[in-house]
C-alpha cells in the first residue's frame, strides 16, 4: 500500500510539473506580443516611423498567427503535439533574436524587425494554440482537464498582467531589450517541454488528408451550432478586454499624464482580476458542462452591466472599478469555453478544432485597437454602448446555442 501510495504521489508530481511546463507556453507567447505595447511610442521615435507603421509590429504577429493556427492544429492532430510545439518555439525565438539584432545593429531596422515579428507570429501559431488539445491529451479525467485548462488560462492571463510592467522595465534599460528577452523565455519553455512533458504515443497512423477533412466536416455538421457559438464568444471576450485596455492606456496617458511602469501597473488591475477568476473557475467547474454554460452566461452579463455603467461616467474610479469587474466576468467565461471546446471534441480532431477557436480569439485581439480608436473619436457613451452590445450578443449566443445536455454534444 505504501509503495502504491508513493508511486501515485510521484506520478502526481510529474503531472504537476508537466502541466507547469505546458502552461509556460501561453505565458511566453503572451509576453512576446503584449510586452511591446508600452514600448511602441519609444519605437516610433527611435526608428523615425509613423504611428501606423509601428502598429504593424503588433498587427503582423497577430495576422500571421490567425492564418497559420488552423494549419498548426491540423499538423498536431496528424503528427503529435510536441512535434509541432517545440519547433514552433524555436522559430519564435529566432524571430525575436532577428528583431533584437536589427534594432541593435542597423541604422534603419524597421523592415527586418517586421520580418522577425513575422517569424514570431509563425512560431506563436504553432505553440500557444496547441496547448489546449495537449492538456486534453494529458489527462483522462474531465475534472483534471478542466483544472488544467484553468491553469493554462491563468498563465495566459498572468502573461498579460506581467507584460506591460515587464516591457516598460526592460525598455527603460534599452528600448530593444524586450526583443532579446523573448528568445530566452522561449528556450526555457523548450527545455521544460523536452525534459518534463511526456504525451501519450499515438497508437494509430494518422488518417490521410481527405479522410481527415471528412471527419472535420462531420464534426462541424454534428456539433457546428455550439462550436460556432463558442468561437463567437471567445472572439468577443478578447475584443472587449483588449478594447478596454487600449482605451484605458490612452486615457491614462492623455488625460491623466500617467506613463511607463505606473501605467503598466494600472493596466494590470483588470488583468489581475481576470487571472484570479480564471484560476478559481477552472477549479470549480469540474466536468459539469451545464455549470460551464451558466457560469459563462453570468460572466458575460457582468461584463455587459459594467460597460453600461461606464457609458454614463468618465470618472477614473468608476472606470477602474468597472474594468476590475469586467476582468472577473471574462475570467469566468474563458476557462468554461476552453473546457467545452476541448472536452467536447474527440482527440483525433481536437487540435484542429481548438486551433480554429484560438484563431478566432486572435481575431478579437486584432480587431480591438482599430475599432476602439474609431469609436473613441466618436464619443465615450457610444464606445461603451458598443462594448455592452457585443457582450449581450455573446450572452445570447451562449443561451441559444450552447446546449451541452443535447445528445449530439460530443462526450
Amino acid at each position: 500500500m505504501q509503495k502504491s501510495g508513493r508511486a501515485r504521489a510521484v506520478a502526481e508530481d510529474k503531472q504537476t510539473w508537466a502541466l507547469i511546463s505546458v502552461a509556460s507556453i501561453p505565458l511566453v507567447m503572451t509576453l512576446g506580443n503584449s510586452m511591446l505595447i508600452p514600448v511602441l511610442p519609444t519605437m516610433e521615435k527611435e526608428m523615425g516611423v509613423s504611428a501606423l507603421q509601428v502598429s504593424m509590429v503588433i498587427t503582423v504577429y497577430s495576422v500571421v498567427a490567425i492564418i497559420l493556427i488552423p494549419i498548426a492544429g491540423f499538423l498536431s492532430d496528424q503528427y503529435g503535439r510536441k512535434k509541432v510545439i517545440i519547433p514552433s518555439l524555436l522559430i519564435a525565438a529566432v524571430g525575436g533574436a532577428i528583431s533584437g539584432w536589427a534594432a541593435w545593429q542597423l541604422p534603419n531596422p524597421y523592415a527586418l524587425i517586421i520580418a522577425g515579428r513575422f517569424l514570431q507570429g509563425v512560431g506563436a501559431a504553432g505553440a500557444a494554440p496547441i496547448v489546449m488539445p495537449l492538456v486534453g491529451d494529458m489527462f483522462k479525467n474531465e475534472q483534471d482537464v478542466s483544472n488544467g485548462l484553468g491553469i493554462v488560462e491563468t498563465s495566459n492571463t498572468f502573461g498579460k498582467v506581467l507584460s506591460p510592467i515587464l516591457g516598460a522595465a526592460l525598455a527603460a534599460v534599452v528600448w530593444y531589450l524586450p526583443f532579446f528577452a523573448f528568445p530566452v523565455f522561449c528556450l526555457i519553455s523548450v527545455l521544460l517541454m523536452v525534459l518534463l512533458v511526456h504525451t501519450p504515443k499515438k497508437s494509430d497512423k494518422p488518417p490521410k488528408f481527405k479522410e481527415f477533412l471528412k471527419s472535420i466536416k462531420k464534426v462541424f455538421h454534428q456539433e457546428g451550432r455550439w462550436l460556432y457559438a463558442i468561437f463567437g464568444v471567445g472572439c468577443i471576450c478578447m475584443f472587449v478586454i483588449f478594447g478596454i485596455l487600449f482605451y484605458l492606456s490612452t486615457l491614462l496617458e492623455e488625460e491623466h499624464g500617467i506613463k511607463d511602469i505606473k501605467k503598466g501597473v494600472i493596466l494590470a488591475i483588470p488583468l489581475a482580476a481576470l487571472c484570479l477568476s480564471s484560476y478559481v473557475t477552472g477549479k470549480l467547474i469540474g466536468k459539469d458542462k451545464n455549470l460551464m454554460k451558466w457560469a459563462t452566461l453570468t460572466g458575460l452579463l457582468l461584463l455587459m452591466v459594467c460597460n453600461i455603467c461606464v457609458a454614463f461616467s468618465k470618472d477614473i474610479y468608476v472606470l477602474l472599478s468597472a474594468m476590475f469587474a469586467s476582468g472577473i466576468g471574462i475570467g469566468v467565461a474563458l476557462p468554461c469555453m476552453d473546457a467545452l471546446v476541448t472536452e467536447g471534441i474527440a482527440k483525433e480532431q481536437r487540435g484542429t478544432v481548438t486551433s480554429i477557436y484560438s484563431s478566432m480569439r486572435f481575431v478579437g485581439i486584432a480587431l480591438a485597437p482599430p475599432v476602439i480608436a474609431l469609436l473613441m473619436k466618436a464619443s465615450h457613451p457610444l464606445l461603451f454602448a458598443v462594448l455592452a452590445g457585443v457582450s449581450l450578443v455573446a450572452a445570447v449566443l451562449t443561451v441559444l446555442f450552447i446546449r451541452p445536455h443535447e445528445k449530439n454534444y460530443a462526450e
